[in-house]
């Protein structure tokens, strides 16, 4: 037992990568111009400040020379060299200040394209994926890959750009003003320090990945448990649970502490380089001024020169490493945008033609992992005439549930084809053939939002009227209208704050709100009372009148009125028919009957 308790879910392998130029590309198609042009002229304002950045030594070497001669005066050239120098570094620093309110549009507007897109593309995937996912680690690696290209976004272009122009800026006064072996002692010390930080923050990105990843499995682990907090209380697990969180939190501080060692290590190694490189420089320059060769302005241009690039540098190298650190949440986060749907709307796809619902399967067969030789429907076919009723029966596990998501298209059949109306649903559009359906599942999940909402979320076009009247339809209007705020009453997380009974009645008012062309059941009414149940039934069969109907259920009662009724076992039809006919065969279906007659007697004692 402890094997499973303890056992930790695999995430899938990651796909194949996308690369983040691509998702920058596709940032920038989705741009609007408005957008573009305040990057473009964030661009120029930065380019500007590492021009000026660039400047002010040359002033202040001009300075010092003219102070260096005899005939220098405080209001000559030396003032004006002062003053300029005074009004470059305001300027600057003003401009630098100015740029924060040019960030603040572009991380927020790039933000909200790639949080839309993101927020789109997860709830485009398949439901295998998302039944094969914590929804905790997915809100995590969505909200932290977010984050971080944000952060992405603001170093890039605020911080390592500017440097980087800075530094070919001053490159090029280098190599004007002075000897080639100084801008080649300048190419090694950088060459060095480039190979130390890059080696350094590879390896701080390779723990932070794996950190990062461990974190969203501890995040993933606590939502679960709050999420079933009931069930954790019933076996009295508080200790267990809590004991996974800690396990998961101690793996997330041993790679993170791994991390900084090597993130500190390699800073200690790259301060060593920048120092070695300007103390050597500085020395050489000093030779040459002692020869006559260079002047003190030389020196004083190039101290400022090192000193001025000094912190851009180090700064440069921490930036380096927050982008490899930041480069792990957005890993996940491009794992997460290259997974592909399972299933897609055909090229060219049309919308599902008008028809009054009419359903057919023809051999259709499915398994939910071909690979592993389970095949859970086989060769199944039936008809369902438009506005009449299906019922679906059968054991636990003998696939009815399954037919239900092959309608609804959530997976394709591995073999034959499921039409409605004519038109294979492969090749219409998945909006239009679910719009034509209404489904009320077993398990029903609302919004944490309040009662109107969830039912009007069956038609955003509905008027309160309407919502009133499916309500009452589904017999939960009197309940509602006994609580205080009425349809405004918040119904709490999944629902939870509503009985089994009640979610399930505000599931069927949503299903009937939708008006569709065929309705599905699947076991709609299996969390209500009997005398529930029954009133709901009557009113189900008075709105389905005229509407195709399919019933997966386990209470046979509840399906005596189908037109047709599916005995499902083991993913086979073995036996159909009406109520009577069933009965009268004595087969597997009459033993159902026999046996539920049986307990439900045995229960009334």
């Amino acid at each position: 037992m402890s094997r499973f308790l303890n056992a930790r879910p695999q995430s899938g392998e990651p796909g194949e990568r996308r690369s983040l130029p691509r998702i920058v590309a596709a940032l920038w198609r989705r741009a609007d111009p408005a957008l573009r042009m305040r990057l473009g002229g964030s661009m120029g304002l930065l380019a500007g400040i590492a021009a000026l950045n660039a400047a002010f030594p040359l002033l202040l070497a001009r300075a010092v020379d003219a102070l260096s001669r005899p005939d220098a005066g405080a209001g000559g050239l030396v003032l004006w060299l002062l003053v300029g120098y005074g009004v470059a570094q305001w300027l600057s620093r003003a401009l630098n200040e100015w740029r924060w309110s040019l960030f603040g549009p572009l991380e927020q507007g790039f933000g909200r394209i790639l949080g839309l897109a993101v927020f789109k593309h997860v709830h485009g995937l398949s439901l295998r994926f998302h039944l094969g996912r914590r929804t905790g680690a997915i809100s995590r690696t969505i909200d932290n890959g977010l984050r971080a290209m944000r952060e992405l976004l603001f170093d890039v272009v605020f911080n390592v750009l500017p440097v980087l122009i800075e530094l070919a800026l001053i490159a090029v006064v280098l190599l004007h003003r002075f000897p080639a072996h100084f801008a080649a002692l300048a190419l090694v010390t950088l060459a060095f320090y480039g190979a130390c930080l890059a080696v350094g923050a590879e390896a701080v990105r390779r723990h932070m990945r794996r950190a990062v990843a461990e974190r969203a499995a501890a995040h993933g682990q606590a939502i679960d448990s709050f999420l079933n907090y009931e069930t954790v209380k019933y076996f009295g697990a508080e200790g267990l649970i809590a004991q996974r969180y800690d396990a998961a939190l101690g793996s997330v501080e041993r790679l993170t502490l791994k991390a900084f060692f090597v993130r500190s290590l390699s800073g200690v190694v790259q301060a060593l380089i920048l120092s070695a490189g300007l103390t050597l420089t500085l020395v050489l320059v000093a030779r040459e001024v002692g020869s006559g060769n260079l002047t003190v302005g030389d020196f004083v241009l190039v101290n400022t020169y090192l000193l001025q690039l000094v912190r851009p540098l180090e700064r440069l190298g921490q930036l380096y490493r927050s982008i490899r650190e930041a480069m792990a949440e957005i890993d996940l986060l491009l794992d997460l945008m290259v997974e592909k749907p399972e299933v897609v709307d055909r090229p060219g796809a049309l919308p599902l033609p008008a028809g009054p619902g009419h359903v057919r399967f023809d051999r259709v067969c499915f398994a939910y992992d071909p690979d592993d030789g389970r095949t859970v429907l086989h060769d199944i076919s039936f008809e369902v005439p438009a506005g009449r009723t299906l019922a679906i029966v059968g054991p636990t596990g003998a696939g009815k549930s399954t037919i239900g998501r092959l309608l609804f298209r959530f997976y394709d059949p591995t073999a034959g084809s499921i039409s409605i109306d004519g038109a294979d649903i492969r090749t219409v559009t998945q909006a239009s053939l679910r719009a034509a359906i209404g489904v009320v599942p077993q398990d029903a999940v609302l919004f944490n939002d309040t009662i109107g909402y969830n039912i009007a979320f069956g038609r955003f076009s509905a008027t309160p009227e309407e919502v009133r009247a499916a309500a009452a339809q589904a017999e939960i209007a009197a309940f509602i209208e006994r609580l205080p705020a009425g349809y405004d009453t918040l119904v709490g997380e999944r629902g939870l704050k509503l009985s089994g009974g009640e979610k399930q009645r505000v599931a069927i008012a949503r299903a009937i709100l939708k008006r569709p062309r065929i309705l599905l059941f699947d076991e709609a009414t299996s969390a209500l009372d009997s005398r529930t149940e029954r009133a709901i039934q009557a009113n189900l069969r008075r709105i389905s009148q005229g509407t195709t109907t399919i019933v997966i259920a386990h209470r046979l009662s509840t399906i005596v009125h189908a037109d047709e009724i599916l005995v499902l076992d083991e993913g086979r039809i073995v036996e159909r028919g009406r109520h009577a006919e069933l009965l009268a065969r004595g087969g597997a279906y009459a033993a159902l009957w026999a046996r539920q007659a049986a307990d439900h007697a045995r229960a009334a004692e």
